[in-house]
């Protein structure tokens, strides 16, 4: 009597599943986890009791120093350089919002200055950000 061999399929691993829960829990650290994006200019900004936030998807952050430093987004600039960001964002958008960080120690001239030259390129909106006091 001849038995016929049976042949055993090959085992096959499906890592289909384990593919879904790697991905998984890659898009739960990414949704969990925040970022804050702190910049490096050290200002000392006013207080104000007042919790308003503004966030706009066409800002200008513009950061004055005490020692006379002016700051668009992380880059020093001078004052031509700064009008002539004023000018390009009110080319793009005149309805951009600049938002002043002063120091406390910032004469209020300069502030008005800054505040001067967006205007006369164009940009009406303009912010001063302060701190909350708690």
């Amino acid at each position: 009597m001849k038995f016929a061999a049976k042949r055993r399929a090959d085992p096959v691993v499906d890592i289909t599943p384990m593919i879904d829960i790697v991905f998984q829990l890659v898009l739960f650290f990414m949704v969990s986890t925040t970022f804050i994006s702190a910049p490096g200019i050290q200002v000392d900004l006013p207080r104000s009791s007042s919790q308003t936030v503004l966030t706009e998807k066409r800002e200008i952050n513009v950061w004055m120093t005490p020692q006379g430093a002016v700051y668009v987004d992380d880059q020093p600039v001078t004052a031509e350089e700064l009008r002539n960001e004023f000018r390009s964002a009110a080319e793009r958008d005149t309805s951009t919002l600049v938002i002043i960080k002063a120091d406390t120690a910032v004469e209020h001239g300069r502030v008005v200055t800054v505040m001067d030259m967006a205007r006369s390129e164009g940009l009406g909106r303009l912010a001063i950000a302060t701190e909350t006091s708690e």
